[in-house]
């Protein structure tokens, strides 16, 4: 006898730490969560595709903590597409992209082993939505827009063939203990060989970071994700997320807010007032003035990720591009006034999440995604 008992779910209990022990794809790892824990961690669930998705923290037979996410039984993505993306993503690393130590499917049953970031998302911890007592100071934001940036860039342009995210958002921008982000869910990502110019695809994403070509046509380019890159931007220069409904009306989305402010010359406005001692405001404007760049309304104006590495990092000038209106979906969907829903987009919108051509809608207060494969995070409640 090994000293451990065969369950009926295939997995095997050490009988000394009564934990169960996993063998996954030759990958073996110890769940370090037991259901007592419970109350004390905090499971952040996926959309409504994956409401029933579990993560839970493990530790690997080296000694690796890892993250453990469980997808439910109903997930809607089929399992050779869902194969065909974590093949792909198992097989690129990047310093900037949540490390993916491997997967199973079985039946009905698809699982996933994360590296594990112990700052959680930058949703969480950055604005608000959880509670942390981290600082974020200018140079810390600084780096994390340039390390988002730089992992996008990777997928866009050095990553054969290329990919696109199409969920880029503060919750799948993961925070690793020295704050260095890591981009994380490829649950919604499409694969897009060099000769193509977009796919045509069902529209999925998250309100205000959806760019609105996309939502209106359903074909997605990399331009779909760095137009959701500059919202990010946004939120991360200005400390406050794109939506807000309980400000007065002038100051409830973020980027009409920005480029009102941009037409008067007033970008410093939009820095959030709680940058003391390290603020670069001019570098803070610059940042406001790259977002403002990636939401262009015409997609191909809108830079590469590879120029927008560069234009963060100070290599390339920005001072003398000329910028125009950005693409606003208010205003293609009515959200704003009393317009003729008859004359809209046939789109289902909500404050979390879009759907196109669907009789579902989500309006909890969490922040979701129609993705089918989404990384969940956990943090102690403790602290």
């Amino acid at each position: 006898m090994d000293g451990k008992e065969e369950r009926k779910d295939g997995m095997k209990k050490n009988k000394k730490s009564r934990r169960p022990e996993i063998e996954l794809k030759g990958i073996i790892f110890t769940c370090i969560l037991t259901p007592t824990d419970t109350d004390r961690y905090r499971i952040v669930r996926g959309g409504p595709s994956t409401a029933n998705s579990i993560a839970v923290l493990a530790k690997l037979k080296d000694g690796t903590v890892a993250a453990i996410k469980v997808l439910s039984a109903e997930s809607k993505q089929g399992v050779q597409e869902f194969l065909t993306e974590i093949n792909v993503i198992a097989n690129i690393q990047h310093d900037n992209l949540v490390k993916l130590y491997g997967c199973c499917v079985e039946e009905s049953h698809r699982i996933l082993v994360y590296g594990y970031l112990e700052n959680n998302s930058l949703a969480q911890i950055f604005l608000g939505a959880g509670h942390s007592s981290i600082q974020f100071g200018w140079h810390t934001r600084r780096r994390i827009c340039i390390d988002v940036a730089r992992g996008l860039a990777f997928l866009h342009e050095e990553v054969q063939p290329h990919i696109i995210h199409r969920d880029i958002k503060a919750s799948n921008v993961l925070l690793d203990k020295d704050l260095r982000a890591k981009i994380s869910d490829f649950g919604l990502a499409k694969l897009i060989p060099g000769s193509m110019t977009h796919i045509s695809t069902r529209v999925a994403g998250t309100a205000g970071y959806l760019a609105p070509e996309y939502a209106i046509r359903g074909q997605v380019t990399r331009k779909a994700d760095i137009y959701s890159f500059g919202v990010l931007l946004l939120e991360i220069v200005s400390g406050r997320s794109n939506t807000n409904r309980r400000l007065p009306e002038k100051d409830q989305y973020l980027l009409e807010r920005a480029w009102y402010l941009y037409e008067r010359g007033g970008l410093a406005e939009l820095v959030d007032s709680s940058l003391n001692d390290d603020l670069n405001l001019d570098e803070a404007c610059k940042f406001i003035k790259i977002a403002l760049l990636c939401t262009q309304d015409m997609p191909k104006i809108r830079p590469t990720m590879s120029t927008v590495v560069e234009m963060l990092s100070g290599d390339k000038d920005v001072n003398d591009m000329t910028v125009s209106k950005p693409g606003l979906l208010s205003e293609f969907m009515g959200l704003k006034g009393g317009g003729d829903e008859k004359d809209k987009v046939n789109t289902k919108y909500s404050s979390d999440a879009v759907f196109v051509d669907s009789g579902k809608t989500s309006s909890s207060g969490m922040d979701t995604s129609i993705a089918t494969m989404t990384f969940n995070s956990i943090y102690d409640r403790s602290n």
